[in-house]
């Protein structure tokens, strides 16, 4: 049995009920035993075998509580499979055209590319105007970011199940 752990840093829950649907689509693999978890909750990494990381985005940058997971524990995250994700942009199309190429933060690159993530996606995010502050609300209105649910939870369920396809064979070819 393949223990992963799937974890994030969220502002106002959209990225954990992304990851939630991560997690929901590997316990679907009976060979995972799947625990989704806030950044915030998780000390030792030790005990998972593979881990899914993702974060809200906000002007380019992961929240510090992913950002710190990710530096904090890249030297264990390099000895294990890692898939890295961010949830962000708001309004249709694909999510690095509406950013400008943007996939990862840059302040980042590096760390992920010591750890080697399997893969790094980036989906679309939701706005909530009823959970942001004045000055939240000012600011998405100045930058004229569309207000609603975006997400594509076909596309996360997509990159789900190829990531348990890809635990699957590693545990065929461990075996």
């Amino acid at each position: 049995m393949i223990t992963v752990l799937v974890t994030y840093a969220t502002k106002n829950h959209s990225t954990a009920e992304i990851a939630d649907v991560i997690g929901a689509v590997l316990e679907l693999n009976q060979n995972l035993n799947v625990d989704v978890r806030s950044v915030d909750s998780v000390e030792h990494i030790a005990l998972y075998d593979a881990v899914v990381l993702g974060s809200a985005v906000y002007a380019g940058q992961w929240q510090s509580p992913a950002a710190d997971f990710l530096k904090q524990h890249a030297v264990e995250l390099a000895d294990r499979p890692v898939w890295l994700f961010s949830s962000g942009p708001t309004g249709d199309g694909n999510p690095q055209t509406l950013m400008k190429g943007w996939n990862f933060p840059l302040g980042l690159k590096i760390i992920a590319e010591q750890i080697k993530p399997r893969d790094i996606a980036f989906f679309h995010g939701k706005l909530d105007a009823s959970k942001m502050n004045f000055f939240e609300r000012s600011a998405v209105k100045l930058v004229g970011a569309p207000v609603g649910d975006f997400r594509d939870w076909d596309m996360i369920r997509t990159w789900a199940t190829r990531i348990s396809d890809a635990l699957r064979q590693a545990q065929v070819e461990y075996i």
